[in-house]
């Protein structure tokens, strides 16, 4: 850590940790053996590994200007992939893309597929409509990966060739270019190349380009007259707001456009701050979070509602049925909540955090890791949308036309491991539950954590303590913002955690030694959770959750017109088991009322006070809707 550093702790690397659990250990074998090679031969096929060679004699269809992107998704999941478990033929593909690219490479150090190919005279001339810093960015988090899991220096010594020319194209220096990425990423992924190669050059870019974000005059208003183009006419058709260049930073007091270009500028803001020291860059990270998630996130972590700009309206706003809540936003808004999470170790970023992995995340893709959701709504009347509506039609799609969500996914549920535990001087931290080890460096020396759970299923969480040497030191613990009732014992002993609590963690100092065991007990119940009365499409309904879990109602196991059932409110719930095809994990089970259908007749309206029926109502996990037959899904039940 440096001196300028604010980050409080330090993220446990993620080959320091192993997975043996029942929930996560399964789902990141399905995404090294299943989805990563299924993307490898997307990639192939669609032309994106070629497109960095692409001709138009070739015949071959013209690469997009966000194509990079998908590729380094790819070589980034696969390089977490191979941190933890070797795989020689992954490693092969990844080696013959990465020749690919350096041969492709220009003399000044620009690569880009596109501009290199199809238009290499209009290369950095509309920073706000193109992806091309969006594309390096991801491309240097790539190689970052893939330098880390193997010690191969290629892709490495690439990226590093392009951020020199990126360095040495824009800047406040003579014949400098101050400009800044319409579609934001390469934040963050500079600041990963420092860390990596120590090259303060490269936070030193990272740091313009979040400084210089919305400064006026407008820079691109100038790059657009440059080229002849009229400012206010957007490729997209939106404003400032869109890539969120309205203001500069510090002056953002809501979370406005985009989502995904939002939470990764933010992540990329509190890296800066994280390095650099600066404070005033930490509370506007604090001020945006309280908006997002105060007031514009979905109970599943879902954020961004609207289809008409893959983002943010206004407070409150979350509707169900047309909620977009992209797979890429819940995912970025992981990444935001764990860099806040190691500059200020609160509960809540942990919590968000946890929410979204749950939820939000995991619903994008399917249980063979074979398909994927680009959108997330918590509601669908299948009706509502023609069949060919691959964004919101209710089944996971094999791929897209932009495909960012796929390799997105693929990347985090690689690198998940690196999310569960971080270290201080004399503090180990457990985020995360989960059956597994970890090695966790200490200044005292190394502690290993070897938890057993059956985590999220189940709140009984044990965790033996190995330091080497026996030392002083803290074991903070997360205390979940969902769990109502925790209980906790050392070596047997009831210990009270209210004095040991603060700011979501319960920190237990004392000198620990070899065999030491610590109980965790966290209540799990089922419980109805409400929305703010201003969040008008939930008025007067409950979703259910258990733990971190939200959960939903599916055609498949309720029939159809699932939003006719009301919950009462003295209904008892109770937990059996989901189907086998769904894994046999916790099913929610209630009580319930359905109009009675043959009351009705053809009547479209009548006086209130018509008969109903009762029904059992059968929820599941939120995150395994859509694995089965498609059909209606309900996460916001009537309750009377």
């Amino acid at each position: 850590m440096n001196n300028a550093s604010l980050r409080k702790i330090n993220p446990v690397p993620l080959t320091s940790v192993t997975l043996d659990d029942a929930f996560w250990a399964p789902l990141m074998e399905v995404n090294r053996t299943a989805t990563l090679p299924i993307q490898y031969q997307q990639c192939k096929t669609t032309g994106r590994f070629d497109g960095f060679m692409w001709t138009r004699e070739s015949g071959t269809t013209e690469p997009h200007i966000f194509w990079d992107s998908d590729v380094a998704k790819w070589i980034e999941a696969a390089g977490y992939s191979l941190a933890v478990k070797p795989d020689p033929e992954l490693e092969k593909q990844v080696d013959e893309v990465v020749d690919v690219m350096a041969a492709a490479q220009g003399p000044d150090g620009y690569l880009n597929m596109y501009f290199q190919r199809v238009q290499p005279d209009k290369r950095w001339t509309n920073l706000r409509d193109c992806h091309e810093l969006y594309c390096a960015g991801h491309l240097m988090e790539g190689a970052v990966a893939y330098f880390q899991a193997t010690g191969k220096r290629k892709f490495l010594d690439v990226m590093c060739r392009y951020a020199d020319h990126i360095a040495a194209t824009f800047g406040t220096g003579e014949g400098q270019k101050r400009g800044y990425p319409g579609h934001e990423e390469i934040e963050l992924a500079l600041v990963k190349l420092f860390r990596a190669t120590g090259e303060k050059k490269y936070l030193d870019q990272a740091t313009y380009f979040v400084n210089e974000r919305g400064r006026q005059p407008h820079y691109y208003d100038i790059e657009a007259q440059a080229r002849g183009d009229d400012p206010k006419h957007w490729h997209f058709g939106h404003s400032y707001e869109y890539c969120q260049a309205h203001k500069p930073i510090r002056e953002q007091d809501r979370v406005v456009g985009h989502a995904v270009r939002a939470m990764y500028l933010y992540s990329g803001v509190a890296d800066v701050a994280a390095e650099t020291g600066d404070a005033s860059l930490l509370e506007a990270c604090r001020t945006l979070w309280k908006n997002v998630t105060h007031k514009q996130m979905y109970v599943t972590g879902g954020i961004g509602p609207t289809r008409a700009n893959e983002g943010f309206t206004f407070d409150y706003d979350l509707p169900n049925e047309s909620a977009y809540a992209e797979t890429c936003a819940s995912i970025a808004l992981v990444f935001w909540a764990h860099r806040m999470l190691h500059l200020d170790p609160r509960g809540e970023y942990a919590d968000v955090m946890e929410r979204a992995l749950y939820n939000g995340v995991l619903s994008g893709v399917s249980r063979d890791g074979e398909k994927f959701f680009y959108v997330n709504p918590l509601t669908l009347y299948p009706p509502m949308f023609a069949p060919h509506d691959t964004f919101f039609g209710g089944q996971r799609q094999q791929w897209f036309g932009c495909a960012c969500c796929p390799p997105n996914l693929a990347r985090m549920v690689a690198s998940l491991p690196l999310y569960m535990y971080s270290a201080g001087e004399a503090e180990a931290w457990v985020h995360l539950y989960a059956a597994g080890e970890a090695d966790i460096e200490l200044a005292a020396g190394t502690v290993t954590l070897t938890q057993k759970t059956r985590y999220p299923w189940d709140g009984e969480v044990t965790i033996n303590v190995q330091p080497q040497p026996q030392s002083v030191f803290t074991l903070a613990l997360r205390i979940p913002g969902w769990c109502r009732e925790a209980s906790l014992k050392v070596n047997g002993r009831a210990i009270d955690l209210d004095p040991l609590t603060k700011d979501g963690y319960a920190r237990i100092k004392r000198l620990w030694q070899a065999g030491d065991k610590v109980t965790l007990s966290l209540a799990m119940p089922v419980e109805r959770v409400e929305a703010n009365p201003k969040v008008r499409q939930d008025a007067g309904r409950v979703a259910l959750q258990r733990g971190p879990v939200v959960y939903c109602l599916e055609e498949a196991d309720n029939g159809n017109d699932l939003s006719a059932i009301a919950l009462p409110k003295d209904a008892k719930c109770t937990l059996g088991k989901c189907p086998e095809e769904l894994g046999a994990v916790p099913m929610i089970k209630a009580p319930a009322l359905r109009p009675d259908a043959a009351d009705w007749n053809d009547d479209l309206y009548r006086p209130a006070g018509g008969m109903t029926k009762a029904v059992t109502l059968k929820a599941i996990p939120y995150y395994l809707w859509a694995n089965r037959t498609p059909g209606e899904m309900l996460v916001w039940l009537t309750q009377q």
